[in-house]
């Protein structure tokens, strides 16, 4: 499968890692260039390029950048994807911690990744972003494994988020569908799947009991 991953910093980077260990051709962007991904692109085999070109021919694009780079990133970026691309969104809000206010988050009430919905012009998916960037690397299981730990998958489109369901089991992780793109403030920061090393019975449960309100810590 054609991959591209935009941000290479720690999921992008080890996404990117197993990516193309699992024999995915894989293309890696971040903001400072293709010249500062070559050591990467040494270990991995992955495609340095400018962000520009990450998603040319993309069956799958990650979105891997702090959610207030979005808006910064290139108009009609995946206007070269494969027709029906999955766009996975890995992102979260840190208002106090690094991205400042959003109003269309705090103020319109967004959830997260209808902003990043909103900043990349596609339907994206919303997956590993309560995932721990070194258990993408260490903690893979087989199916069926009583310690494979699952992640929580929302988006509207089924057959993107199918698409997506079954790279995330390739990876080594199982998956629950939590919802459509609405119900992903679910698995924002500060719930309690959030950063859960579950099972699918565990992160059912966990979704289940987020509250939808945003505490004051987690507003700018």
């Amino acid at each position: 499968m054609k991959i591209g991953i935009i941000g290479a910093g720690n999921i992008g980077g080890n996404l990117t890692r197993r990516l193309t260990a699992l024999g995915h051709d894989v293309s890696v962007a971040n903001s400072r260039g293709p010249h500062t991904l070559k050591e990467l692109a040494e270990e991995t085999g992955a495609t340095p390029v400018r962000i520009e070109e990450a998603a040319r021919g993309a069956e799958v694009v990650v979105i891997a950048v702090p959610e207030k780079a979005l808006e910064n990133l290139p108009t009609g970026l995946l206007d070269g994807a494969a027709e029906g691309v999955a766009v996975i969104d890995t992102g979260n809000y840190y208002p106090k911690q690094r991205d400042g206010k959003i109003l269309a988050i705090e103020v319109e009430g967004l959830t997260e990744s209808r902003w990043t919905e909103r900043a990349v012009g596609r339907p994206v998916i919303k997956a590993f972003n309560g995932t721990y960037a070194q258990d993408i690397l260490e903690r893979p299981r087989p199916a069926g494994a009583p310690d494979r730990i699952a992640l929580p998958v929302a988006g509207d489109d089924e057959a993107a988020k199918a698409v997506v369901r079954s790279l995330i089991d390739e990876l080594g992780f199982d998956t629950v569908d939590a919802g459509g793109l609405d119900d992903s403030w679910r698995q924002q920061p500060d719930t309690p799947v959030y950063g859960l090393r579950g099972n699918v019975a565990e992160v059912t449960k966990a979704l289940a009991e987020a509250s939808p309100e945003r505490k004051p810590e987690w507003r700018a």
